[in-house]
């Protein structure tokens, strides 16, 4: 399959698909507690990929601990690994990230992050899997 062509299932198949927790997050725009999830405090180097698609999203060089319970990073892996949105649910106006490639709600861009970019990806654990370096 083609890298960049896009993944379009039915609400069965992404249920079938992903557990119940990865199902919500990524599909239902949820989030998981903070500090509950796998790679909040994961230090293995290696790139971060979508549960749902497989698309490469993030890779570890750019992830840092910004202290809010999910994993974070200050840039994506590329410019085309994800779409923004603006999210105003919950009564206040933010803006969310999906992956490109198959929409999964991943978390939320902020700009309040560390030098070069400014920029916290911050990312719900459930909605990506480490690919780990085998270096």
């Amino acid at each position: 399959m083609d890298e960049k062509e896009k993944i379009r299932r039915s609400e069965a198949q992404w249920q079938a698909q992903l557990s119940t927790q990865q199902y919500q997050v990524c599909r239902g725009h949820g989030t998981e507690r903070p500090f509950s999830g796998e790679y909040h405090d994961c230090k293995t180097p290696g790139r971060y990929h979508c549960i749902c698609c497989g698309a490469l999203l993030f890779d570890s060089r750019h992830k840092y601990d910004s202290g809010s319970g999910w994993p974070s990073f200050w840039q994506p892996a590329s410019n085309a690994a994800i779409d923004e949105y603006r999210d105003a649910s919950l009564g206040m106006v933010r803006i969310e990230v999906r992956c490109n490639r198959c929409d999964a709600h991943l978390g939320h861009v902020f700009d309040d992050g560390p030098v070069p970019t400014g920029q916290r990806y911050c990312v719900n654990s459930v909605a990506l899997k480490l690919d780990p370096d085998n270096d």
